[in-house]
């Protein structure tokens, strides 16, 4: 499912115009980011929580010519479903 078929299912599900529901997932995909980057985490009960984690510096390698190469620490994004999540898809 792309942006837009969000889109279009959550106005469909909501009773609301599809520009009403752009509104909202944009609104819902800043608010999140911003809470993420400024590290605070996000829960949200029976769906689940996200929260930013810190992946050390390590080193990999260059599957086309076998080289050693240094990756860089970074922090990643990670997202745990919930129990309810988990057991509506089981």
């Amino acid at each position: 499912m792309n942006k837009t078929q969000l889109i279009d299912a959550l106005a469909g599900e909501a009773s609301m115009s599809k520009s009403d529901a752009k509104k909202a997932l944009d609104a819902f995909i800043k608010v999140t980011s911003d809470a993420l980057k400024s590290g605070d985490s996000i829960a949200l009960i029976g769906f689940g929580s996200f929260g930013v984690s810190q992946r050390s510096a390590r080193t990999g390698r260059n599957p086309r010519s076998g080289k050693e190469i240094k990756i860089a620490a970074k922090k990643v994004v990670r997202f745990k479903a919930g129990k309810s999540l988990t057991d509506k898809i089981q």
